[in-house]
């Protein structure tokens, strides 16, 4: 427990809050601007990377993947350990965590290290994402936390447009593993700030970590992600394929069966019986679902087909961040004024658009056209995702709503992992099909068909034109595809969206929720934070 001190009050009746509150607040949007940093730069790093490694488009996939198959499946029982062993204290360590993967992924001499590195940082993004969020509460008073959170939302949210500008001039400069060292300094300065400026909170009375409901997560979705990854490769028919797509769901559903079982569950399952909740928490999962493929297809398309280098990769990207940025700010509004269901189901519909816009493109379109239709989809992103969340979690009753926004925020990260894995591995299928090896040795005709980049690296140094110019139309065709199953999902989804959403007004809305990481209320005080508070 923290005892807060200061002469501060929230009101004439609260306890005295913590005069270096603003200054904590500071650390914690340090640690949260280091995930979301680290959310986009390993994108523009990809190409870079598979060229210098010679890595598949599947291996290209796990090094996506493996952060966030082991972010989800781990959010939920790290923020139960910083409840309670001590927030601080394993904020700490969880950036520790982060910081040594970081190195590991600088120093890793082949896929396989990196892969490993990346799920390490995992752990460490597990831990500092949901308790940077529960110690919200015993900091500031209700009528500060909506303030505080709009902050330490922004701190995650400027490092993604950062990632991709600051991680393509790294490469430009230096080796790939720049992009993960880049992460030590800034670790540092929010270990720093966190040993120095933020009070420790605990709740001893939280749930105990289920290890066996963690282990069957873990378990179910890498057999899921990994099956999906090695599908097109060893084909959909594959004995190993189906026995994985089967363990996964006997995993999965031995998951479900035990957490319905539980008297005080990690997952709290019954919570998707409730139609507010189900169907706003579809929508944010479908929109992850499509940002997280398409930032990985995304890259070897700027790089490999239109000649970008790496910086400039990551400016043109920038159009989607912007788009994305205006609309999630304008989202409140318009929500208020036309209600939520007609919001998400706008920017579902814009969403669809974008992504049919997009699957248009050719090998001549040039970046203008995907610069109009990066915009158009941002804005879909942004008012889709926006009253979609805050829907959600004004669904959730008061005392599961630390429960609830802990299972809203696994399902979004299991939609953009199965994102990348099955629209990458839709994309990688398509350009296999359509690559032209004719004349190519057998071996050499089977690496070149690993990813556009390898190749181009083929088809340079066997000095064949045809096999350039067939593996860039092979790739804009694949890209093609995956952005017509988006916009097709997409437009399905606003079809749902608008038929069955319930419609919740913003005016009308009788307490309005952090729109990111809403706490268990009531507060048993500020001192004492409540179990299970995180997002």
């Amino acid at each position: 427990m923290v005892t807060v001190t200061g002469t501060d009050t929230g009101t004439d009746n609260s306890p005295p809050l913590d005069p270096r509150r603003w200054w904590a607040l500071g650390a914690l949007v340090a640690s949260m601007l280091v995930l979301g940093f680290d959310m986009t730069i390993l994108n523009v790093a990809l190409p870079t990377m598979a060229e210098q490694l010679g890595a598949s488009t599947g291996e290209q996939q796990w090094m996506a993947d493996a952060y966030i198959v082991v972010f989800a499946a781990l959010m939920l029982p790290a923020g139960l350990l910083g409840d309670r062993f001590g927030r601080r204290r394993m904020l700490i360590a969880g950036l520790g965590v982060f910081l040594a993967g970081s190195i590991v992924g600088a120093l890793a001499a082949d896929v396989n290290w990196i892969v490993a590195a990346r799920a390490l940082m995992g752990v460490g993004a597990a831990l500092v994402m949901p308790l940077a969020l529960s110690v919200l509460p015993s900091l500031f008073p209700p009528h500060e936390r909506t303030k505080a959170v709009g902050i330490i939302s922004a701190g995650s949210a400027l490092g993604m447009p950062l990632g991709p500008i600051i991680g393509g001039w790294l490469l430009n400069h230096f080796w790939w593993g720049s992009v993960f060292l880049i992460n030590v300094p800034m670790v540092a300065i929010g270990i720093t700030a966190c040993v120095f400026l933020l009070p420790e909170t605990s709740d001893p009375a939280s749930p105990k970590v289920d290890i066996v409901s963690t282990a069957l997560t873990a378990t179910g979705l890498g057999a899921l992600i990994y099956a999906i990854i090695e599908a097109p490769a060893k084909g959909w028919t594959d004995p190993l394929v189906l026995t994985l797509f089967a363990a996964a769901v006997v995993l999965l559903t031995a998951l479900v069966v035990r957490e319905r079982r539980l008297t005080r569950p990690m997952l709290d399952m019954t919570l998707l019986s409730q139609r507010g909740f189900l169907l706003n928490t579809v929508a944010v999962t479908l929109v992850m679902f499509v940002l997280a493929g398409l930032m990985f297809v995304l890259p070897p398309y700027l790089q490999a087909v239109l000649g970008s280098d790496a910086l400039g990769t990551g400016v043109r990207l920038l159009p989607l961040m912007v788009g994305l940025t205006v609309a999630a700010r304008a989202a409140q509004p318009v929500g208020a004024r036309f209600g939520s269901r007609a919001t998400v189901t706008a920017g579902l519909v814009i969403l669809a658009f974008a992504a049919i816009l997009g699957s248009r493109t050719t090998v001549d379109s040039g970046y203008g056209h995907t610069a109009l239709w990066l915009t158009v989809a941002g804005v879909g992103f942004g008012f889709a995702v926006v009253p979609a969340m805050d829907g959600a979690l004004a669904a959730l009753p008061a005392d599961r709503a630390g429960s609830g926004s802990g299972l809203l925020m696994t399902l979004r990260q299991v939609g953009g992992a199965i994102g990348i894995a099955l629209l990458g591995s839709l994309l990688a299928s398509t350009f296999r099909d359509r690559l032209d090896v004719t004349g190519l040795p057998a071996g050499v005709a089977d690496t070149a068909g690993d990813s556009v980049v390898a190749a181009h690296l083929i088809a340079e140094r066997t000095g064949a034109p045809h096999l350039l110019a067939s593996a860039n139309s092979a790739y804009v065709h694949g890209m093609g595809v995956v952005l017509l199953v988006s916009g097709v999902a997409a437009l399905v989804a606003a079809l749902l969206a608008g038929a069955f959403l319930p419609d919740t007004p913003a005016a009308t809305r009788p307490a309005p929720k952090d729109p990111a990481a809403p706490a268990p209320v009531p507060l048993p005080d500020m001192a004492a934070d409540q179990p299970d508070g995180r997002q």
